[in-house]
């Protein structure tokens, strides 16, 4: 054979090519229920997102929740908190990103940035695990009157941001959004 010549596709190739797309999609359909036995159920959808009443929490108050196996802690701030919370300079903390999913990645972890935002300020909503090791801080405690791991030694102040001790960042929030006047939606 020479370099000019040609070869038509004969029934051979046509039942090779054949024979080969039958094994793709015969091994697509004998993997398909492999692969969406790995989808979470109904229930796991169901506890993706949760609703919380904050009716009856009063401003000093808090209330924790469960969401994705981890507790949320939901907080109705004072003035005082607050404004304790603005005069803090930038430049003290320890973490400057705000760490709030609801706004962009590298926002700065001023008072406003780290709560439910404008006409809402009084509204703390965070993942309560320590950003050190995991530990579940306890409340309206520490050198800041925010939280405080005891584990470690991390305090937080009234936004949640890292003052002092081990904890490389600010408490994390999560997506939230007020649904109604007295409810939000985590997740």
């Amino acid at each position: 054979m020479s370099a000019t010549d040609t070869s038509e596709p004969n029934r051979r190739d046509f039942l090779y090519v054949a024979t080969g797309m039958a094994g793709v999609v015969g091994a697509g359909a004998l993997a398909w229920p492999f692969i969406d036995q790995m989808r979470p159920d109904a229930s796991t959808l169901a506890a993706s997102s949760i609703e919380v009443d904050v009716s009856s929490v009063t401003p000093g108050m808090s209330l924790t929740v469960k969401w994705r196996g981890k507790p949320v802690f939901i907080r109705n701030r004072t003035p005082e908190e607050i404004k304790a919370a603005q005069e803090v300079p930038l430049a003290e903390l320890k973490d400057p990103v705000a760490r709030n999913a609801n706004i962009a990645a590298d926002a700065p972890a001023n008072d406003i940035d780290r709560t439910a935002g404008e006409g809402k300020e009084n509204w703390m909503v965070m993942v309560g695990v320590c950003t050190h090791l995991g530990c579940v801080p306890l409340g309206q405690q520490g050198d800041f009157g925010g939280w405080f791991c005891p584990c470690h030694g991390s305090h937080y102040d009234t936004a949640g941001r890292i003052r002092k001790g081990p904890a490389p960042e600010n408490l994390h929030i999560p997506n939230f959004q007020f649904i109604s006047d007295t409810t939000i939606r985590v997740g």
